[in-house]
């Protein structure tokens, strides 16, 4: 009689716990002493990025450096990070985009004459866009002509320079720096669970999002000597979604309310970074979510046109 899939997946679900223990195990665990850690996060002027400095400056790393675009916020970060951090401990401070090749090279020269280079690189930058596809267009119903067709394409070129086209340019900046000037270098992506899991309403945000997943999970082939951390959160707590590149409004409930807890998260990602995890999910029930969507899709789908309080049109 054949093996029911259902049955597989019950197994797969009984496995995960050994089978993470066992490459947790099995990991190579050398890791710089905090003290000699130099961190470069990106996209910390606000969220997960602005947690995970304050959090960095409070364990006494060697040199924490926040990016982002806005000169008054991370003057804000740096002044933040120095009020808690350890005595031995270094603040930098650069405004710039991560999507613009200039921005990064000059970042890069700055790490350079101030650090000699850096050990690990956090990317939690990103923008959000909240409506269905369709919606984007401006038409109620019928055929969508040339100007919606154009809105649709304008927003996805927003969403995916924020999305895809910053991460590759800090991949491409910073991998050579990371390889000759670290002897334990890392890079962790703050992505999504979108990326994996669909869902009405993100259409634009986690296709282009899971774009740079993709791409990250393949430079970890290519640059095997970097430990790589993808890291897959649900919903966070904060304004993320008032970056909302299709000027949507979020159908769910208040994130600030049900959203994950930014501390929480930055603690898990320093975790992972730790142990060199190499796919994170947050919660931990969305490992066996994934799974349940290619072995019942249409009870995930259920359930996410009812979290994204999605009806679709008759």
């Amino acid at each position: 009689m054949p093996f029911p899939l259902r049955s597989y997946f019950l197994l797969a679900l009984a496995l995960a716990p050994i089978l993470t223990f066992l490459r947790r195990r099995s990991r190579r665990s050398v890791r710089l002493p905090r003290q000699n850690e130099r961190i470069l996060i990106i996209g910390a002027s606000s969220g997960v990025g602005h947690t995970l400095a304050l959090q960095y400056s409070k364990l006494g790393v060697k040199g924490v450096c926040v990016v982002g675009r806005r000169a008054d916020k991370i003057a804000q970060v740096v002044s933040e990070c120095n009020a808690v951090k350890g005595p031995n401990t270094e603040i930098l401070g650069i405004t710039g985009d991560f999507a613009d090749v200039d921005d990064m090279v000059r970042a890069r020269s700055q790490l350079e004459a101030a650090w000699g280079g850096i050990d690990t690189m956090i990317v939690a930058a990103g923008v959000s866009a909240l409506r269905p596809l369709m919606e984007v267009t401006g038409v109620d119903s019928g055929n969508v002509g040339k100007e919606g067709i154009q809105r649709v394409v304008d927003v996805v070129a927003l969403a995916t320079r924020g999305n895809y086209v910053g991460p590759l340019i800090a991949a491409v900046t910073f991998i050579p720096l990371l390889e000759s000037a670290s002897p334990s270098p890392s890079i962790l992506l703050v992505n999504t669970l979108a990326s994996i899991i669909p869902a009405p309403t993100r259409t634009i945000y986690a296709s282009s999002k899971a774009a740079s997943l993709l791409l990250y999970q393949a430079l970890s082939i290519e640059h095997p000597r970097i430990a790589f951390t993808h890291f897959l959160p649900g919903t966070i707590e904060g304004d993320f979604r008032a970056s909302a590149v299709d000027g949507g409004k979020a159908r769910e409930a208040d994130p600030n309310k049900t959203g994950l807890k930014r501390d929480a998260v930055a603690r898990r990602c320093i975790a992972a970074l730790e142990h060199r995890e190499k796919n994170v999910f947050m919660p931990w029930t969305m490992r066996p979510g994934h799974l349940l969507y290619w072995v019942w899709p249409g009870f995930v789908e259920w359930r996410a046109m009812a979290k994204y309080n999605f009806t679709p049109p008759a």
